[in-house]
């Protein structure tokens, strides 16, 4: 089986529970390191779906590598090989096809419900949840492309996940572990402290409590998830 490229584009925002996910079922993955100049590939037809991690940049900021990760994405779509995008990596999938990513009306960062759209849709993807507490960190939005089913939203941001076929763009985080919490907590001590009057943003404390039980319903959230994704990796 040929593997799955994962995308990362800042050294803290990793594959997390997503790499360990496909090793537990024997899927083979390949990381290219954004953030530290390994270069993507340009199709992605020798792999049989791709992966996009978070960052803290925007797509709209002028680095090098950004176009060629929009190409990247609509090649993916042309061959038909599957994507899935994480906050960053959801909105360079808006971007590829074609919709607005821009500023959220605040900062969303914590922990915090997200409900799913009332659609045969959401239902494939996120299984029997109706709603569960997801993990953010963004101050952007994304629009949805055309031909997008909306299917998940929250109480600071409507547009949390959308989906065309087999692509899945989500701006919250579900391939958090213990560990990426801490170090995000640590790393953005600052931004949390700027932050302190947002409504949507959690302060470190908040964020740490009760975290393995918090990353334990999310992993299996993001298994449910995962687990419709592969269905349509390509050999």
């Amino acid at each position: 089986m040929k593997p799955v490229l994962i995308i990362r584009h800042a050294a803290t925002e990793g594959p997390g529970f997503l790499g360990d996910f496909l090793t537990r079922q024997n899927i083979p993955w390949v990381l290219i390191k954004i953030d530290e100049g390994e270069q993507l590939p340009t199709s992605a037809i020798d792999y049989s779906g791709v992966a996009m991690m978070g960052g803290p940049m925007s797509v709209n900021d002028d680095l090098p590598w950004i176009a060629q990760e929009v190409y990247l994405i609509q090649d993916a779509v042309k061959h038909e090989v599957p994507l899935i995008g994480h906050c960053l990596g959801g909105q360079l999938m808006s971007k590829a096809l074609g919709a607005r990513v821009s500023a959220n009306k605040c900062k969303e960062i914590g922990w915090g419900g997200a409900f799913t759209a009332n659609c045969s849709e959401a239902k494939k993807w996120f299984g029997e949840y109706s709603s569960f507490v997801a993990f953010h960190w963004h101050g952007e939005t994304f629009d949805l492309p055309e031909e997008a089913t909306h299917l998940l939203s929250s109480q600071y941001c409507q547009n949390q996940a959308w989906a065309i076929g087999k692509h899945l763009a989500m701006q919250c985080h579900i391939e958090m572990t213990e560990e990426m919490v801490i170090s995000w907590c640590k790393h953005g001590a600052e931004e949390l402290k700027e932050a302190i009057a947002s409504p949507a943003v959690q302060q470190l404390e908040s964020i740490q409590e009760n975290l393995s039980a918090n990353i334990a319903n999310l992993n299996e959230v993001a298994s449910q998830v995962y687990s419709q994704w592969i269905k349509g990796l390509v050999s």
